[in-house]
């Protein structure tokens, strides 16, 4: 198997892996979050905003951004390139933008209240600024790195 076929299927797999991640918090982990009390709900996110941040995170995360590209740069001149640069684009503006300029900072923001002296006014407060935001975002992840996919593997049957 030709190298650059490899590397399209490593790409495909750590793009569906994120998709995944982010489908799964849409269809699920947002939802029973959302049934938490306030509280509960700020004190769950900084965790989960933490406990994201590990090795296996970072190398889909950027590794789908780094690969994708040279992926398609690889097959520049077969029929498969279009579909590969438009997973691409789903992903870098769908996937990494909207994370790096409207999640990410949503988390810094919420990683700086104090849940421990907040009111319970500030603490509602911050869940309305946090949560529906947060997770509009995150469905246009999800629906972003599905695209990827999509795209990713039609390219991969070509």
């Amino acid at each position: 198997m030709k190298a650059s076929n490899i590397l399209l299927i490593i790409t495909a797999t750590t793009t569906a892996l994120m998709a995944g991640l982010f489908f799964s918090y849409s269809i699920s982990v947002s939802l029973g979050l959302g049934k938490l009390n306030d509280k509960e709900f700020l004190n769950a996110m900084q965790n989960i905003n933490r406990e994201i941040q590990n090795i296996p995170f970072f190398i889909c995360f950027f590794g789908t951004l780094i690969m994708l590209p040279i992926t398609s740069f690889l097959h520049y001149k077969k029929t498969s390139f279009l579909l590969l640069l438009t997973a691409t684009l789903f992903y870098s503006l769908g996937v990494f933008a909207v994370t790096v300029f409207v999640n990410v900072p949503l988390n810094n923001t919420l990683e700086l209240f104090d849940l421990t002296s907040a009111s319970n006014t500030s603490v509602r407060q911050m869940r309305n600024i946090f949560e529906d935001r947060w997770n509009f975002w995150n469905n246009i992840r999800s629906l972003s790195s599905l695209c990827s996919v999509f795209f990713h593997y039609f390219g991969l049957c070509l």
